[in-house]
């Protein structure tokens, strides 16, 4: 079973990633859960939602304490939370800034783990160009499929159809597909630079 835990504030779609990521993987023919777990319930008040992918039907419904997978909407929480807490050895970590893991303050973090299952992209902005508004969730969905290819661009687009309609999908599944473009990027240069 795959376990993600998304770590966001209020405001951000924490919930309608989790949901989108589900159902990406429904699409896929696996069997998906999400859910939300709200503190105070406001914008800007850290929030997490879990999304559990499996090829077997899903009966555990508590929060994930030991993620495989860790998405951060707001890298603003990376010294207010232990976002990291119990994410599994061989987890895929991916933050929504333009910094590197350096930059931030994470250098332990890309000693501790996998460097190619680290990575940054910024949705933000990625999602201002977009949307015009900053919304990273579904920009954030497409560098997840990037990352670890546990679901597919196709996957995340259709299910960004089946959330939103119009120019609000369009706009998010542009964003996803350039998220999708700089992950896969920043994957060959890490490779590239890994082989120098």
């Amino acid at each position: 079973m795959l376990q993600i835990r998304i770590h966001g504030r209020g405001g951000q779609g924490v919930v309608t990633a989790a949901e989108m990521l589900s159902l990406a993987a429904f699409e896929q023919g696996h069997h998906a859960q999400a859910f939300p777990s709200f503190g105070s319930e406001r914008t800007g008040a850290p929030v997490v939602a879990f999304c559990r992918i499996d090829d077997h039907e899903i009966r555990l419904r508590e929060p994930i304490l030991a993620p495989d997978v860790l998405i951060v909407q707001d890298p603003t929480l990376l010294h207010q939370v232990d976002v990291f807490q119990g994410l599994q050895p061989g987890g895929y970590v991916l933050i929504n800034t333009r910094r590197t893991f350096d930059e931030l303050g994470l250098a332990d973090i890309s000693k501790h783990f996998r460097h190619e299952r680290l990575t940054t992209v910024p949705a933000t902005d990625i999602a201002l160009r977009h949307l015009g508004r900053p919304l990273p969730n579904a920009v954030l969905l497409g560098g997840f499929a990037a990352l670890a290819g546990l679901v597919t661009l196709d996957a995340v687009e259709h299910a960004i159809r089946h959330k939103f309609s119009g120019k609000v999908a369009d706009g998010n599944i542009a964003g996803a597909r350039e998220a999708y473009a700089y992950v896969q990027n920043e994957m060959k240069e890490l490779a590239h630079a890994q082989a120098s």
